[in-house]
């Protein structure tokens, strides 16, 4: 049998990586990502089942995909999602299976989670302050959040990632101590800037702290940052070392230095819509096909057809961003 060609956009960007949202429910309310009150979220019966989701990956794992993230809104919320772990680690060529998570559940989910295969995780926390903590998610949880980091290094999680949005006039004090305590306890950071994705539309750019603003903080009060080897293109984040530690810091400079050349990365909601890009304007209905039994093969079309509408950069040509019309939570972190 013929082995089927691999996701290739006209830009000639091979596609290995996909970002599967499994809820788009969450337990805080961040303000770059969701609402305060009135949040809408997806009748279950519209979410894709795990069975669904496994036909997915083996489908997205035919066509060369071999990178898969966990996300939401918040995954850990999906009931049982250590199954679906169990379920995605089983497939052959699966070669990265890793987690986002605000790290409010993780403490008691986190050997679940790594006895069913998981063995990334990326947690997101923006402060070690209770205070500014509570500014930015309108809930309450450091100390948990940092119970769950700790949890998840006690059953074997290692190289946990620390994501952290960088937001002017709110996360600059955040910045050292995030740094500091990263390095402590030997995991890895990445400041990521604030992009216009959330769902109150306040976005500014005057808001926006750079990653070359935070580097030279952390350069200047931490330790001095060297640039790191960049092994796989790819990635959105640029990687530093200290010059006295073998921890690294990264930048993820989405708004002031587009990463979009060497993207790599599709996108699944939690209902079933695949996207070629975190700001598309478009979306690729897999759900339907799904439950209206089409073959693996139709279904491979629809992800050829999301590839090969991918645009240059940021949902335009132009690498400006795109206005879009979902919020964070209802794409998929």
């Amino acid at each position: 049998m013929t082995k089927p060609a691999p996701l290739v956009d006209r830009f000639g960007r091979v596609h290995t990586s996909l970002r599967v949202s499994v809820t788009d429910r969450c337990n805080i309310r961040c303000f770059y990502c969701m609402p305060l009150e009135n949040v809408q979220f997806k009748p279950r019966e519209e979410l894709l089942t795990f069975e669904e989701i496994e036909r997915v990956a083996k489908i997205a794992v035919s066509l060369g995909v071999r990178k898969f993230r966990l996300t939401g809104g918040e995954p850990l919320v999906r009931h049982q999602l250590h199954e679906l772990i169990r379920r995605l680690a089983a497939i052959p060529g699966v070669e990265d299976l890793a987690l986002t998570t605000n790290g409010l559940l993780l403490a008691d989910q986190a050997a679940a989670l790594h006895a069913a295969g998981l063995r990334r995780l990326n947690v997101s926390l923006d402060s070690l302050s209770e205070e500014v903590f509570q500014r930015i998610t309108r809930r309450q949880g450091v100390e948990r959040v940092l119970q769950g980091i700790a949890a998840a290094q006690e059953v074997g999680f290692r190289g946990i990632r620390l994501n952290a949005v960088s937001i002017r006039g709110l996360t600059e004090s955040e910045i050292v101590p995030l740094a500091r305590f990263s390095r402590e306890q030997d995991l890895e950071l990445r400041f990521i800037e604030f992009m216009p994705l959330d769902a109150d539309r306040n976005w500014g750019e005057t808001q926006v702290l750079s990653g070359a603003e935070v580097r030279e903080i952390v350069s200047r009060d931490v330790a001095t940052l060297s640039p790191a080897p960049r092994d796989d293109l790819s990635q959105p984040a640029v990687d530093f070392v200290y010059s006295d530690s073998p921890a690294r810091v990264g930048f993820i400079n989405s708004v002031t230095a587009p990463f979009c050349g060497a993207c790599n990365r599709l996108r699944i909601t939690a209902e079933g819509q695949l996207r070629n890009c975190l700001f598309s304007t478009e979306e690729w209905d897999v759900r339907s096909p799904l439950r209206q039994g089409a073959t693996d093969m139709a279904i491979a079309e629809v992800f050829r057809d999301c590839t090969s509408a991918k645009k240059l950069g940021h949902g335009s040509d132009d690498q400006q961003f795109a206005p879009t019309e979902r919020a964070m939570y209802q794409i998929g972190g």
